[in-house]
């Protein structure tokens, strides 16, 4: 899994938090310094570095994307002395992340998903049609037991519970931050998931599925983060 590192511009010496950023399924990470990304972690004065990750379509389809997280991005940071690890990811990207946090518990320090793929609609209506996250009992399966390799998306609702309050799945979740347009084709199943986040974790904009929107969320998210700034 390809990556670069984009070193912090402000802060004296090494940082010890990491932004990894993971595109959608058709864009490169590239388009993340192209639109603005990178540019406003240094214009918000924040001191982390950026990771740009080519965590690509092929990844998810031969169900290697969470091994090659770990093996690829988030053990190496650990052993250069990232101790805060964040996910921003796009659509896939912010799938991707999710099913990363489910995983492996403990490991990220918080989470950000810009209209993230959460499924196919069928499965929201299923929720939406149970009263919400909160009263929905999903599928016949054990959320006690272990997940699999690659989660499903039906597995990652059952997680996402854990937002809702329930407990009972596995493993402690990072603190989630959502954005997306309202327009945006995956807004229907991003509002059941921001129905169960603190009012100040969710974040909506005009428009749809794209990067002027990806963008304005982001500068209107990153100033809430609890990120480190830089001195002075």
């Amino acid at each position: 899994m390809t990556t670069s590192l984009e070193k912090s511009s402000c802060a004296r010496g090494e940082v010890d938090t990491l932004l990894v950023m993971l595109p959608g399924a058709y864009s490169a990470p590239g388009e993340f310094e192209r639109e603005g990304f990178v540019r406003a972690v240094r214009e918000n004065r924040i001191a982390a570095d950026v990771m740009l990750v080519d965590a690509h379509l092929g990844y998810f389809n031969d169900k290697s994307i969470l091994d090659r997280l770990s093996a690829d991005v988030v053990a190496p940071a650990r052993g250069q002395g990232y101790r805060h690890i964040w996910i921003v990811g796009i659509s896939l990207g912010g799938f991707g992340g999710m099913l990363y946090a489910q995983t492996h518990p403990g490991e990220l320090a918080g989470l950000v998903t810009l209209a993230p793929y959460l499924g196919e609609r069928s499965l929201g209506t299923d929720i939406a049609n149970a009263g919400g996250l909160a009263r929905w009992n999903g599928p016949l399966v054990d959320p006690a037991a272990s997940p699999p390799r690659t989660p499903n998306e039906t597995q990652l609702w059952q997680w996402l519970r854990g937002y809702a309050g329930f407990t009972n799945t596995t493993g402690a979740r990072p603190p989630l931050y959502l954005g997306y347009g309202v327009d945006d084709r995956f807004a229907f199943s991003n509002r059941l998931l921001a129905n169960v986040l603190p009012p100040e974790r969710v974040f909506t904009t005009e428009g749809g599925h794209d990067w002027p929107e990806w963008n304005h969320l982001w500068r209107r998210m990153l100033p809430t983060l609890p990120l480190p700034g830089c001195p002075g």
